[in-house]
């Protein structure tokens, strides 16, 4: 691939407490904030949110790290300057107060403008409610965006925080224990679910965290595991972005399968279970 010119996407500013960042729009219909992982909003994660504007959905990508459009594949721009985009991206998060990398028991405080930029999504695009979907980094900040009524159809796609380096962080997911009673609740009452994606084999994302998550949400974690296997052999790093970079989008295919799911909890959750123009 090559970088993508963001052609057919809307960019426009929102401001939150005084933070103000840069957003890409696309679509119309009820708002899924498409949250990117390291190193941002790649041509793999637009095509993702191709997707989800062609369901009849309005795509919301905020640009929290990265420049959007950018190819990191060494393709593009050779293994050097790879290395070096993901390099600044990741330098940007681990100096940011906004992203908590290690620490267990809280979020990040970016999820509070996340929520706000949520809120006014919701606003604006209307429907009954909005959709989310965090990818590695930002893959906890889904569910903690579910502390909010409105965000009704949360998925974690590879959630990658706190970063596995102990058991203990193995065990738990970047959120606040009241906030995660909070979902919690949501669940029992409302039947909120709450979908997470992950390759089997992923380290960033241990068994452990899937498990934490079946016991403290119930039946209303819907898990979507897959072998290795089924991931794209032509991506660069081992299994991990089951929606964008390890997608492999053929029919038959088990991350086509998954990405189905994906789009189908949108279409339920959204649009009251109405088809897309593809399937």
């Amino acid at each position: 691939m090559t970088d993508h010119d963001l052609t057919g996407y809307e960019q426009s500013t929102f401001t939150h407490e005084g933070t103000q960042r840069r957003i890409l729009r696309r679509g119309t219909g009820p708002a899924v904030i498409v949250m990117a992982e390291i190193p941002g909003i790649t041509p793999k994660v637009l095509e993702f949110a191709d997707r989800v504007a062609e369901i009849g959905c309005t795509a919301v990508l905020p640009v929290l790290f990265g420049e959007p459009g950018h190819d990191p594949h060494p393709d593009a721009h050779g293994r050097l300057g790879t290395a070096r985009y993901t390099m600044s991206s990741i330098l940007k998060v681990c100096v940011s107060r906004e992203f908590t990398l290690l620490a267990t028991g809280r979020s990040s405080r970016v999820v509070s403008w996340l929520r706000a930029l949520a809120a006014q999504e919701h606003e604006r695009c209307g429907g009954p409610g909005v959709g989310a979907v965090g990818m590695c980094l930002t893959g906890g900040f889904a569910l903690a965006m579910a502390t909010d009524a409105r965000l009704i159809a949360p998925v974690l796609s590879q959630p990658s925080l706190p970063v596995a380096v102990s058991a203990g962080r193995s065990r738990t997911i970047d959120i606040s224990a009241e906030e995660l009673a909070v979902v919690r609740g949501r669940c029992e009452r409302e039947g909120l679910q709450v979908m997470g994606v992950r390759f089997k084999g992923d380290r960033f994302v241990p068994g452990d965290r899937f498990a934490f998550l079946r016991r403290e949400l119930g039946d209303a974690f819907v898990a979507v595991e897959l072998d290795n296997a089924a991931a794209n052999p032509d991506a660069v790093l081992p299994p991990h972005s089951v929606l964008t970079e390890h997608l492999i989008d053929a029919p038959g295919e088990p991350t086509r399968a998954a990405l189905d799911q994906v789009l189908g909890l949108f279409r339920t959750r959204l649009l009251g279970g109405g088809h897309g123009a593809r399937s």
